[in-house]
């Protein structure tokens, strides 16, 4: 992941973007979230409150959006030449939503709650998706979720981690 976020960080840097705004893009990209957020904050020596705060909404923004959308997106993308890609993202939804579909809610909380490499809001929300979970029963353990993890990264980010390297 940090090879990632240093590249980001360098781009936007260069570009004359805020470190806050640096990190709540960060924070919204698929695959980086929270976690990568959370680790370009400290890159940028934001302090651990605003970064918490900014990465928890960056990451949460754009959930809603794929709990509402992503099942029509992806029919759509069928009829593209991104068929193979849909494809593949649905099948790595549907092997990682056997822990979620087995206790549900609580579920979907630990799945995205867990700072896990293949975990996170945006997995989370397209399992949800996936299994026909209505918004209302998903995004309030998706956000459950994504607050614990960024409490998670936020203690390794700034406690041990920075401790180890600050």
């Amino acid at each position: 992941m940090d090879s990632l976020v240093y590249p980001i960080i360098e781009f936007l840097s260069d570009n004359h973007i805020p470190r806050e705004l640096i990190v709540f893009i960060i924070s919204l990209f698929p695959i980086l979230e929270l976690r990568g957020g959370i680790l370009a904050a400290m890159v940028l020596q934001i302090d651990w409150p605003i970064a918490f705060v900014i990465c928890c909404i960056g990451n949460l923004l754009p959930i809603p959006f794929i709990l509402l959308f992503i099942k029509r997106i992806f029919l759509w993308l069928k009829n593209t030449r991104f068929v193979k890609l849909v494809h593949r993202i649905e099948q790595k939804a549907e092997q990682k939503s056997a822990k979620v579909t087995k206790y549900k809610k609580l579920g979907l909380f630990l799945f995205v709650a867990i700072p896990l490499p293949g975990t996170g809001a945006w997995t989370g929300a397209l399992i949800a998706a996936m299994l026909d979970m209505r918004i209302k029963q998903s995004f309030p353990f998706i956000a459950l979720g994504v607050i614990t993890a960024g409490f998670i990264m936020t203690l390794l980010s700034y406690g041990v981690l920075g401790n180890l390297f600050g």
